[in-house]
C-alpha cells in the first residue's frame, strides 16, 4: 500500500513538473510577440528568429554541460535517463521521501532547461535592432551551456562560490528567480548593450531621447498576456511538488500572489505614467504588469495577497522611473528588459525577508551581488571577444534599412513595406 501511494505522488508530482515547465515554454512565444511588437517593423522577422532559435540553442546546450554544471552527473544527461522503480523505492524507503519531492529526473530537466531559455530571452529584447544574429547565438551558446549554469549551481544547485562559500548559508533565498534568472538575463543584457551602443537615432544632439515606436502594440499585448500565463508555471513549478495537501496549498497561494502581484505592477505603472506623462502609456503598462511578475517571483509563497499587490505596485512604479532613468544614462534597451529583469529583480529579492524570516538583507545583497558580478563580467569577456572577431554591430547601412533583410533575407510584412 505505501509503495501504491509513493508511486501516485511520483506520479502526480512529475505530471505536474512537466505541465508546469510546458507553460513556461509558452513564454517563448510571449518573449517573441513583445519583442517584436516593441521593435520596428523592418526588424520583426531577425528578432523571431533569434527567439525561436535561442530556444533551440539553450535546450542543446543546456543538455549538453548546462545541467551537469549545475547539479552535477554526466555530459548530455547521463545517468538521468534511465528508470529503476525498485531503485526509486529502495531510495525512497531509506532517505524518508515521504512528503518531499518525488518526481522524475528527466522532467526536472525539463523544468530547468525552460528556465535556461528565460534567462537568455531577456537579452534578445536588450540588444535588438543593431546586433549581428550569429554574434547573438554565439553568446547564446556560453551563456546557456556554462555562465547561468554556474550562478544556477551556486543557488538551486546548493555549490559554494568558487569553493569559497554557499549563498544559502548567508541567508540568500530565490524561490522562483528573480535573481538567478531575471537579474542575471538583465546582467548578461547591460554588458552587450554597453559594449554595442544605442541605436542610431534614438538620442540627440543635445542629449535628448527620441522615442523610436514599436511597430505593433496588438502583438505586444498578446504577449505580455502569454507571459502572464506561463508565469503560473514559472512560479508554481518552483513549488516542486503538488501531490499532498499542503503542497497543492502553497501552489494555489503561489497562483494568487503571481496574479496580484502582476494586476497591481500593471495599475502602478499605469498610474506612474499618467502622473508623469499625462497619458495611459501603453508600453509602460505592459512592462509593469511584468515587472509585477518579477518582484513575486523571488518569493510568491509566503506574502499574503495584500502584502503580494503592495509588491507589485511598486515594482510597476519603480520599473516607469528605471526606463525614464536608463534613457537619461544612454542605455538604450527598445523593450525595457534591463529595468523590468534587472531593476525590479533586484527588488524582489530585497523584499524577500518581509516575509520569509529564513532570509536576511545581507544574504539577498551578497546573493545578488555575487550573481550581478558573475554573469555581468563574464558576459562582457565574451561578448568583448565577439566584438574583436565576428563583430556585434550591424553595418549603419543594415540598421537604416533593418536587419531583416540584411540578416535573413526577408521581410516580415513585404506587402506593405519596401526595402531599398
Amino acid at each position: 500500500m505505501e509503495n501504491q501511494i509513493f508511486e501516485l505522488q511520483y506520479a502526480l508530482d512529475t505530471f505536474y513538473f512537466l505541465v508546469c515547465g510546458a507553460l513556461v515554454m509558452w513564454m517563448a512565444a510571449g518573449f517573441s510577440l513583445l519583442e517584436s511588437g516593441l521593435v520596428r517593423s523592418k526588424n520583426t522577422v531577425e528578432i523571431l528568429t533569434k527567439n525561436i532559435a535561442l530556444y533551440s540553442v539553450a535546450c542543446i546546450m543546456y543538455m549538453a554541460t548546462g545541467y551537469a554544471l549545475m547539479y552535477g552527473g554526466g555530459w548530455f544527461l547521463q545517468g538521468i535517463e534511465a528508470f529503476d522503480l525498485g531503485q526509486v523505492l529502495t531510495d525512497s524507503a531509506e532517505n524518508g521521501f515521504a512528503g518531499k519531492s518525488v518526481y522524475s529526473p528527466a522532467s526536472d530537466f525539463f523544468f530547468q532547461v525552460v528556465f535556461v531559455a528565460t534567462a537568455m530571452s531577456i537579452v534578445s529584447g536588450a540588444v535588438a535592432e543593431r546586433m549581428k544574429l550569429w554574434a547573438f547565438l554565439g553568446f547564446a551558446v556560453l551563456m546557456t551551456g556554462v555562465i547561468y549554469p554556474m550562478e544556477g549551481s551556486w543557488t538551486w544547485g546548493s555549490q559554494d562560490v568558487f569553493g569559497m562559500f554557499n549563498l544559502g548559508d548567508l541567508g540568500f533565498s530565490d524561490f522562483a528567480g528573480s535573481g538567478i534568472v531575471h537579474l542575471a538575463g538583465a546582467a548578461a543584457a547591460l554588458s552587450g548593450v554597453l559594449l554595442l551602443g544605442a541605436r542610431k537615432g534614438k538620442y540627440g544632439r543635445n542629449g535628448q531621447t527620441i522615442a523610436i515606436p514599436g511597430a505593433n502594440l496588438p502583438l505586444a499585448t498578446l504577449g505580455t498576456f502569454i507571459l502572464w500565463m506561463g508565469w503560473f508555471g514559472f512560479n508554481g513549478g518552483s513549488v516542486l511538488k503538488l501531490a499532498d495537501a499542503g503542497s497543492a496549498h502553497s501552489v494555489a497561494m503561489v497562483f494568487l500572489n503571481t496574479n496580484a502581484a502582476a494586476a497591481a505592477g500593471l495599475v502602478g505603472a499605469l498610474l506612474a505614467a499618467r502622473a508623469l506623462f499625462g497619458k495611459a502609456d501603453l508600453t509602460m503598462a505592459l512592462n509593469g504588469a511584468l515587472a509585477g511578475l518579477v518582484v513575486i517571483t523571488a518569493e510568491p509563497s509566503t506574502p499574503t495577497a495584500l502584502q503580494a499587490s503592495i509588491f507589485g505596485l511598486l515594482a510597476g512604479v519603480v520599473v516607469v522611473f528605471s526606463i525614464i532613468g536608463m534613457d537619461r544614462l544612454k542605455i538604450d534597451d527598445p523593450v525595457g528588459a534591463i529595468s523590468v529583469h534587472g531593476v525590479v529583480g533586484l527588488l524582489g529579492l530585497m523584499l524577500v525577508p518581509l516575509t520569509n524570516g529564513e532570509a536576511s538583507f545581507v544574504g539577498q545583497l551578497a546573493g545578488a551581488a555575487t550573481i550581478f558580478t558573475w554573469v555581468f563580467g563574464a558576459s562582457l569577456i565574451v561578448w568583448y571577444v565577439l566584438k574583436m572577431t565576428l563583430g556585434i554591430r550591424v553595418s549603419e547601412e543594415e540598421e537604416y534599412e533593418g536587419l531583416d533583410i540584411g540578416e535573413c533575407g526577408m521581410e516580415a510584412y513585404p506587402e506593405f513595406t519596401t526595402s531599398t
